[in-house]
């Protein structure tokens, strides 16, 4: 119930924004359309001024549009491993762990350490955190993957240039309960005769009870009471049983699947890269994303290659990151 209910909340807030919007749209070119034919150079320039903030508002309403998963709501656990490359790959990892901290700090989401394990030189062997904001795991799904770092070595005494992966996994905290719910009109319940020895009621009232679950095609057969009522009860019970272990199946099959599509975390897996050396340069190889400022993106600010996945994932538009991409990185 606590679902529907902040699905329906979710669903009314975003109503309510789109139909804003659109009021603000219509009334910004019905102001630029009353400035042109006035010759009115003052209310055209107000009607241009409201452009950029519409503009905002109007890309932040396609993002949220993206966000529609069924547990993009939810708030994320994220691990980070280091991969090929020693010490420099520890180093990374701790680099990463950093980097989506401080992102966190800025979008005021909460942030819950759950393990760390230090490196024996440098950085770390291993981390994980959660995540708790409004569509945590939304934003950060689009981080799973390995990240590749290019700079001259600092454990390297004859400074030379190393390359260091690191793997970024970023699961939905969600609650573990399965919350089964069965709707009136999902159910066809008939009634029959039970048979068999039992009492006197038997063969002349119907108390067997056969229940079909129309979304699922289960079907339950319930006559060892003595009562129709009993019978539904004890066949509803059985059902919900079988449901539940339908959803436990799914979901080890959904965690089955992911870690089947776990990849090697070096050369050849990476979606994007962090080049500190020859040239300073963090290019997405799934979106075509880039940004030079190698030192404000590894201080947290990765919004724009985050929103430029959704965008490009929702529209098809995701390459395959690795060699074959690596050639301009």
């Amino acid at each position: 119930m606590q679902l529907v209910t902040r699905k329906r909340s979710e669903i009314e807030q975003q109503l309510a924004g789109i139909e804003k919007l659109t009021r603000d749209l219509d009334d910004a070119i019905v102001l630029l359309e009353l400035g042109a034919a006035e010759d009115d150079q003052a209310v055209i320039a107000e009607a241009e001024g409201q452009v950029p903030s519409l503009e905002t508002r109007v890309r932040s309403a396609e993002l949220a549009r993206m966000l529609a998963g069924p547990v993009d709501h939810a708030n994320a656990i994220v691990s980070i491993h280091p991969g090929t490359g020693g010490t420099d790959a520890k180093d990374w990892a701790q680099m990463l762990l950093r980097m989506y901290l401080r992102w966190c700090e800025r979008r005021g989401y909460k942030t819950e350490m759950l393990d760390f394990q230090e490196g024996d030189e440098a950085g770390i062997d291993g981390a994980s955190f959660s995540v708790q904001g409004d569509h945590a795991f939304g934003y950060l799904r689009s981080e799973n993957g390995v990240h590749r770092l290019v700079r001259i070595s600092p454990f390297d005494g004859n400074a030379r240039r190393q390359t260091a992966f690191a793997a970024v996994e970023v699961t939905p905290d969600i609650e573990d309960e399965i919350d089964i719910q069965v709707k009136d009109d999902e159910v066809e319940i008939t009634t029959m005769r039970a048979g068999g020895k039992g009492g006197q009621n038997v063969n002349k009232v119907e108390t067997a009870v056969r229940l079909k679950h129309l979304p699922s095609g289960i079907v339950i057969v319930c006559r060892a009471e003595r009562s129709q009522h009993q019978n539904r009860r004890l066949a509803m019970k059985m059902l919900k049983a079988k449901l539940y272990e339908q959803e436990t199946l799914k979901r080890e099959e959904q965690a089955a699947a992911q870690a089947a599509s776990k990849t090697q975390i070096a050369w050849g897996n990476q979606i994007r890269s962090y080049v500190l050396q020859p040239y300073r340069l963090v290019k997405d190889l799934r979106t075509g994303h880039q940004n030079g400022n190698v030192d404000a993106v590894l201080d947290g600010d990765i919004t724009p290659f985050i929103e430029e996945y959704l965008l490009a994932a929702a529209g098809g538009n995701l390459k395959k990151g690795g060699v074959a991409e690596e050639a301009d990185a």
